[in-house]
């Protein structure tokens, strides 16, 4: 089984121990200052996997609004739809130069399921993600016209016929997680990928759907339209706005980790920080700078999605185990996953 390794390697830490180790020596020679204000020079290009417009665009342009004050320099950001950002993500492996001025910006989530589902054309060990910006469960929801009131109401209709289910890709954890609730339950339910949230929104409001599986954030915000009655995680992370809704694991007596479906992240490959640790280090210091800047946090008010749902901090060895468990529960349903059952 394939897995991403999150950490840098024991060579580049060392050498980015070494870099810090010695900034002190930096700053006490006439060249110290010079040398560190070259990095960076330039405005920093990203790489999202993804159309324009959704999550990922409001996340990345919510923090990178803040972030740019802390590094002097602008992002520039490339949208690279298709494949389920399958494109997004070769074209960064492709032609990206490993020097810290080109990064990546995706959902990690379903893209590490991506490749579960059928393996990439790059080492997945050649790249790691850092500076998760959000934790946003995925979730079962209906339309507000919907007969259904509860989850075991679906769950017992899914038992007499086959239920259409909305979801926006089909190697997603929401998907992942109905589809594994159909197999615990005996429910029948068919995953329809409707390319993106909004085109899923509509399959549920419109009756299309039966209902449908997304990250609880864009559902919430418009809880006049949608109720959502099931969550996939082991907490209600916002319990004003999700009201009535069960835990699918306590629920159904279930032992899934958290599907986490909204867990922004930037990515970067591995021989850039082997290469320049010292500006691997000034992008992850600035960028823990961010969440502790009330400018931002003012930022994320106006995208009226529920702070609740936003990483105050970010956390590499969480990071790690979140894409560990997605692997391991993606290869646990990689059969649903691929529609081979």
């Amino acid at each position: 089984m394939s897995e991403f390794k999150l950490h840098p390697t024991r060579r580049g830490f060392m050498k980015g121990s070494t870099a810090a180790a010695g900034l002190g020596a930096l700053t006490l020679s006439p060249f110290g200052p010079a040398f560190a204000a070259k990095f960076p020079s330039r405005n920093i290009k990203v790489y999202v996997p993804t159309r324009e417009g959704g999550g990922a665009d409001r996340n990345l342009r919510a923090f990178t609004s803040i972030w740019k004050n802390y590094l002097g320099v602008n992002f520039q950001a490339s949208f690279y739809p298709g494949a389920a950002g399958r494109v997004g993500y070769e074209k960064y492996m492709g032609i990206a130069k490993p020097d810290c001025y080109e990064l990546l910006f995706g959902n990690m989530g379903p893209e590490v399921l991506n490749w579960v589902v059928k393996k990439p054309t790059f080492d997945l060990n050649a790249m790691f993600y850092f500076g998760q910006m959000d934790r946003d469960p995925g979730i079962i929801f209906v339309g507000r016209k919907s007969k259904f009131k509860h989850i075991d109401e679906i769950v017992a209709e899914g038992k007499k016929r086959t239920m259409n289910v909305g979801v926006s890709r089909l190697a997603h954890p929401a998907t992942l997680g109905v589809l594994a609730l159909g197999r615990h339950t005996g429910a029948r339910f068919n995953v329809i990928p409707l390319s993106g949230g909004k085109n899923t929104r509509a399959g549920v409001a419109t009756g299309e759907m039966d209902f449908g599986a997304l990250p609880s954030g864009g559902i919430a915000r418009r809880g006049k339209n949608f109720r959502i009655l099931a969550i996939f995680d082991n907490v209600n992370p916002i319990p004003d706005k999700i009201k009535n809704a069960v835990l699918v694991n306590k629920h159904f007596g279930m032992d899934l980790p958290p599907l986490i479906a909204g867990a922004r992240a930037f990515g970067i490959k591995r021989a850039a920080v082997d290469k320049y640790p010292d500006r691997f280090k000034i992008l992850t210091d600035t960028m823990n700078k961010v969440y502790g800047d009330p400018a931002y946090w003012e930022v994320l008010k106006k995208t009226k999605v529920p702070m609740a749902l936003f990483t105050k901090s970010s956390s590499q060895a969480e990071i790690e185990k979140y894409v560990k468990d997605i692997t391991a529960i993606g290869e646990k349903y990689k059969d649903l996953l691929t529609g081979k059952t």
